[in-house]
């Protein structure tokens, strides 16, 4: 699993190395050690740029084209993405916390070693992405679509799990115990290969039982 992200923008081992960004993004662009400090970025394209040993504190993205942009190291706090297309993105050895992501396109991205600490992700679209040593802790999960998405080692430990679609998913050591909450409107479709606790399975069982065509009548 993904190492303890830091909570602290002090803590990071390049923060003493990082330089205020200033301007717009740029496609194709290079950001190395790089603080976008609470700028608002709207319509605007980093389409296949990179961003390496960078930090996001308190940043609006809303509409921002990153299809194909590649993120090490990369540190975002309290930020708010909204409608941004993510699609093919790459993500490694990164943190998001406290922040929200609404009407993300993400489809077909790939995540290792990321972590997602108190965050909302709401009408986020990650089918067929590749995510590996990713956790989901203490965050909702609303209308997110893993459909197609190929899921290993990726825990969910106090994360709330509402209209989550795992339907043509392939899991492997994903662990669902530590959710709060499985809202799974595909039901078992797609759980193959994931840890989940007794109370869940009973939680479960009504799905599993339509599914095998088990009338449960007392």
């Amino acid at each position: 699993m993904p190492q303890h992200a830091p909570d602290r923008l002090e803590d990071l081992p390049y923060a003493g190395h990082l330089t205020p960004h200033t301007g717009p993004l740029r496609s194709d662009g290079r950001y190395d050690t790089v603080h976008f400090d609470g700028g608002e970025y709207t319509d605007q394209s980093g389409a296949g740029a990179t961003f390496l040993e960078c930090a996001l504190t308190g940043v609006a993205l809303s509409g921002v084209k990153l299809r194909q942009a590649r993120f090490n190291e990369v540190w975002a706090h309290a930020g708010r993405w909204v409608a941004c297309d993510l699609a093919d993105s790459e993500w490694q050895d990164s943190a998001v916390t406290g922040g929200v992501l609404a009407g993300i396109s993400a489809h077909g991205a790939a995540l290792r070693r990321v972590v997602f600490r108190g965050c909302k992700l709401e009408a986020v679209n990650l089918r067929a992405a590749v995510l590996r040593d990713v956790v989901f802790e203490d965050c909702l999960l609303r209308d997110v679509d893993f459909g197609d998405a190929r899921l290993t080692e990726v825990a969910f430990p106090g994360s709330t799990l509402e209209e989550v679609r795992l339907r043509g998913a392939t899991l492997s050591k994903v662990d669902l115990r530590g959710a709060i909450a499985l809202g799974l409107p595909d039901g078992h479709q797609g759980l193959r290969g994931a840890l989940i606790s007794s109370p869940q399975l009973l939680e479960l069982a009504p799905q599993f039982a339509q599914a095998l065509g088990i009338t449960v009548k007392d």
